[in-house]
């Protein structure tokens, strides 16, 4: 019995002794640091296998291992404990103090480096992002997530996908690289590299990107973009495009909710459906009601078909209002008088009347014309009943004058035989006119059109052709405070303008001045009509006036309540001056020697140009004129009332209203000191 006893302890003592050392080679390898350990927690079967002369163990069912507070959980696994590598196999489970979790159908862990990578069906998730990919590696040191073989992100509704992806768990950065795609929703991001913070929703774009929400595209390579609340700030040119407009500048701040941009640096912003451009330092743009507010020396250009408009002003102002709801009001000028858009419809009340006796006289051939009123001027001849006329060459005028008008000179046969002399040296072919430039024509004109006339002066004005029919928005512009315009054929400056493609009229608020050739227009308020993206008419309006320098200190001058011009092309065709009608003119003959100035009175006067230069002109309805010898002119009444030359404000090139001719004008030519009255 008591050998039997003794034998059983020796068994026993062989079979602990065999166990505890097996037991802390798993807890406490040799040389090792007891963090990098493998621990086994549990298993259903533990098989130990020799390979290569490399002891591995078996784990098959429900194995479940821990090292630190990390936790991993398999179908089955080896171990090779010299290496202290775990391959694990099925329904991969990592948690990592549960705050990260990883989940795969295989995985290759390295203990002492602490690197996991899964395979088939990866996927790491912290509990609200889940990133995931055909293989996954994860460092357990620096907690840091990566897929270099494609995969994605998904945020809440945010989806991103790109070829490489790393994660950076403690600070819930993500690195984008390789066909980057953000799809949310509301809107789809592409670039090539992106960094993404998955808590703040905060994109930082460091690459060529493309931002698109169905309605807008955003293009930008610098900045950063908040996807859950569309705000944004974005550097180094970022472009903003929609289905009519593009915004571009050194930097552009968004916010998506209110669909509010603000542009900072060399900001151009051009509405491709109205062909324009407006440039600034600084503007604000309405994405929803597709406005924009331009401060900081803005520029507008508007492009035409042949001469380019620019127009500048210390603000400016642009929307957009819908056609179903917007309704132009008439223009009316100081006189409450509505003045239709048509410029054939456009006759003034003094036309609408029939034209005086003295018109009948002449006919409808201007050739027929151009001979009798030739044989009407032979010296010596009275016997004709037309109306005495002086007929003067190139640059001068064509002045009709009833017999009485004469009568105020004081030597009336002196007069005349001024007239006569001033007339033999010119051609008949110099005095003709074509027939809409002519009286006559102007009263067929008015016959033709007596049942329109006779409908309600409260037109509405006809729109520009130019503005596209089928569209369902029509953009207005204001510019406030020092405007100026410039184009090859028209320039002028206004304390501010309104234009409308409704109407597609101009309108020039405050001492405006425009010139058109060398021709100085002013009026209190100006209107110009467009038409196919042309000037069509011209309105100046109250206190209108007409200066063209002759010589130095000489001026030829018209003056009327309201002056109307009409364009053929590019230039000024002939205009119409109503009521209280005054002119100053120089007359020169064949020398361009000064003959003598002409200063007249009438109802009507009618100006007809010809190749952009004055050409001729006609006084309609009680004209009364006075002739001076040149040498005899009284100087002290060689201005009309309330004349101004304003040469100096006129801009003299696109690059002026550009804000690169200033500083070298000034340094030029100072500037000269100007009284109040001059502005």
């Amino acid at each position: 019995m008591q050998q039997l006893v003794k034998c059983g302890l020796i068994l026993t003592g062989l079979f602990l002794g065999r166990l505890f050392p097996a037991t802390a080679q798993e807890t406490q390898p040799a040389g090792r640091d007891s963090n990098n350990v493998i621990h086994i927690i549990q298993s259903d079967k533990l098989n130990v296998l020799t390979k290569d002369s490399v002891q591995l163990n078996r784990f098959i069912g429900n194995a479940i291992f821990r090292q630190g507070n990390t936790l991993f959980y398999c179908d089955s696994a080896l171990i090779n404990r010299a290496s202290n590598i775990l391959d694990a196999y099925g329904h991969i489970h990592i948690n990592q103090a549960d705050s990260i979790h990883i989940y795969g159908e295989y995985l290759h862990y390295e203990g002492n480096t602490r690197m996991a990578t899964l395979r088939d069906n990866a996927r790491l998730t912290d509990g609200k992002v889940t990133l995931s990919g055909p293989e996954l590696q994860y460092d357990m040191n620096a907690r840091i997530g990566t897929y270099v073989k494609g995969g994605k992100l998904v945020n809440g509704s945010s989806v991103l996908t790109s070829q490489e992806g790393y994660y950076y768990a403690d600070t819930k950065d993500v690195y984008f690289n390789y066909n980057v795609l953000l799809v949310d929703p509301e809107y789809t991001l592409s670039t090539d590299t992106l960094l993404y913070n998955t808590q703040t929703k905060i994109a930082t774009i460091v690459a060529p990107t493309t931002i698109n929400d169905g309605k807008t595209v955003m293009y930008a390579t610098s900045g950063e973009y908040n996807t859950e609340t569309g705000e944004g700030n974005f550097d180094s040119r970022p472009t903003i495009e929609d289905s009519t407009a593009t915004i571009t500048a050194d930097r552009i701040t968004m916010d998506k909710r209110t669909g509010l941009a603000y542009a900072t640096g060399n900001m151009v912003y051009r509405d491709t459906a109205q062909h324009m451009t407006l440039l600034s330092n600084y503007g604000t743009v309405n994405q929803t009601e597709k406005t924009i507010l331009a401060t900081q020396h803005p520029l507008m250009i508007l492009e035409r078909e042949k001469d380019t408009l620019y127009l500048a002003a210390d603000t400016l102002f642009s929307g957009v209002l819908k056609r179903d709801t917007f309704t132009v009001a008439p223009v009316r000028t100081s006189a409450d008088s509505a003045v239709l858009a048509d410029s054939t419809s456009n006759m003034p009340d003094s036309l609408r009347q029939p034209l005086s006796d003295s018109t009948e006289a002449l006919v409808a051939d201007t050739s027929a014309f151009a001979k009798k009123l030739k044989h009407a001027l032979a010296p010596g001849d009275s016997s004709k009943a037309l109306v005495p006329a002086m007929v003067v060459p190139k640059d001068s005028a064509l002045i009709t004058l009833k017999p009485n008008a004469v009568g105020i000179l004081k030597d009336t046969a002196k007069a005349m035989a001024i007239l006569r002399d001033t007339t033999r040296a010119l051609k008949a072919d110099s005095i003709v006119l074509s027939k809409d430039s002519a009286v006559i024509g102007l009263k067929s004109k008015a016959l033709a059109l007596k049942d329109s006339l006779q409908q309600p002066p409260a037109l509405a004005l006809e729109a520009d052709t130019s503005a596209a029919k089928d569209t369902s928005e029509i953009r207005y512009v204001r510019a406030w405070h020092h405007v100026r315009i410039y184009s090859d054929s028209l320039q002028g400056v206004a304390d501010s303008i309104y234009y409308s493609s409704k109407d597609s009229i101009f309108r020039f608020y405050r001492n405006p001045v425009l010139w058109a050739n060398e021709t100085q227009l002013s009026g209190d308020t100006i209107f110009l009509y467009t038409k196919n993206q042309k000037a069509d008419k011209l309105l100046l309006d109250q206190n209108a006036l007409l200066v063209k320098e002759s010589d130095p200190q000489l001026y030829n001058q018209i003056k009327g309540n309201q002056i109307t011009g009409y364009f053929a092309g590019q230039a000024l065709d002939w205009m119409h001056v109503d009521g209280n009608a005054e002119s100053i003119y120089y007359v020169r003959d064949d020398d361009s020697a000064y003959v003598s100035v002409n200063r007249t009175l009438s109802g009507i006067i009618n100006i007809y140009f010809r190749e952009g230069e004055l050409h001729s002109i006609s006084f309609i309805k009680d004209p009364e004129g006075t002739m001076y010898p040149f040498t005899q002119r009284p100087l002290d009444q060689m201005q009309l009332e309330n004349f101004h030359w304003d040469i100096r404000r006129r801009p003299k090139s696109k690059y002026e209203l550009m804000g690169t001719m200033g500083d070298v004008k000034i340094k030029e030519e100072p500037p000269v000191q100007k009284t109040e009255d001059d502005f």
